[in-house]
């Protein structure tokens, strides 16, 4: 048996919980039995009744305790990440796996010389749509990639901000691009490789907030190729965001709805799930199916020893672009040729 502490039972931390709830109703071997935050009605509507409720640092060191899921803001995620590994504990942490490169190293190579698993959240490279795109772009028959781009244009309520000071706040990890934009620069990465060199543009449009609410980056991808990425919570009412890829031989457009265009004549039209939830205006609308199938992999990881689908040098690699563009935008300049922004997928 499995047993897992949540650290951050609020709303992305019972997404968690669901997601476990589920395998443990599959009949995977695995129980959640502490969390932090949240309340006993919540843990208990997520399905775990019985898990007991600890302040972080006793839930850290708990030794019943053998892999955390670090759901706290995320600018305590490297801090709670080291505590974890320190304790000699399995870690899946949610994105950003830090707020900076330096912090996000330092997590990797913690868990490197712990010999412990550290996996960062990237849920949305298990979404069917993105694995077939993926699995079409390997097979090497759409030709040569020339153009990635993902849009994120979400609307969040000045309520959204002041429900947690740290998502107004740059040091917090709280602006569009780290925030909402991550999962999506994550994907683009995933598909068309590392990025060699990065320039961008942040500004705060639509909320009195302390970091960017809008930022607009152009990338250029070990292959040559190149990408644009653009994300926003400052235009209501939302949208579901986008990725998008050019290749010589045709296009792809995925959002979260479904494939919006798909013009390759050599690999056929993917078939499109029942997808339902995008956060485009709701941050719980979200789901849980990408949880529950990198939460599969993690625990499947820890059973048997292997390393995980999604590994701390991918969360380093995220990071490193957008810390890359971040230093951009505060710069005026592009930034390239750094260690971090050339790590591969």
């Amino acid at each position: 048996m499995i047993t897992v502490g949540i650290l951050g039972l609020g709303g992305i931390g019972s997404t968690h919980a669901r997601a476990l709830a589920s395998l443990a109703e599959a009949g995977v071997a695995v129980r959640l039995i502490a969390y932090s935050g949240g309340s006993a009605a919540l843990a208990a509507d997520c399905g775990w009744p019985q898990a007991r409720r600890l302040d972080p640092a006793e839930l850290i060191t708990d030794p019943d305790v053998s892999v955390i899921a670090i759901c706290s803001p995320s600018g305590l995620h490297e801090e709670h990440a080291l505590a974890a590994l320190a304790a000699g504990k399995h870690v899946v942490v949610e994105k950003p796996m830090a707020v900076s490169t330096a912090g996000a190293t330092a997590v990797r190579d913690r868990a490197e010389r712990s010999g412990l698993i550290v996996s960062p959240l990237a849920q949305r490279r298990f979404e069917p749509l993105n694995v077939a795109l993926r699995q079409a772009i390997s097979s090497g028959k759409l030709g040569r990639i020339v153009l990635g781009e993902t849009f994120v244009h979400w609307y969040r309520h000045p309520d959204y901000y002041r429900e947690a000071g740290w998502r107004a706040e740059a040091a917090g990890g709280g602006g569009s691009l780290m925030n909402q934009g991550l999962h999506n620069v994550d994907l683009l990465c995933w598909l068309l490789g590392g990025v060699t060199r990065v320039t961008g543009l942040t500004a705060t449009l639509g909320h009195d907030i302390a970091t960017e609410d809008t930022a607009v980056a152009a990338l250029q991808f070990t292959g040559g190729a190149l990408g644009v990425v653009a994300t926003t919570t400052a235009t209501p009412p939302g949208t579901p965001s986008e990725l998008s890829i050019w290749t010589s031989t045709g296009s792809a457009r995925i959002d979260q709805n479904g494939i919006r265009a798909w013009d390759f004549a050599a690999v056929p039209r993917p078939a499109e799930p029942d997808l339902a939830v995008t956060g485009a205006s709701d941050p719980a609308a979200i789901g849980i199916s990408g949880h529950l199938a990198q939460w599969s992999d993690v625990l499947d990881a820890v059973i048997t020893g292997r390393r995980p689908m999604i590994t701390a040098d991918d969360g380093v690699a995220t990071v490193s672009v957008l810390d890359g563009i971040y230093r951009a935008a505060a710069d005026g300049r592009t930034v390239s040729g750094t260690a971090g922004l050339e790590v591969g997928r």
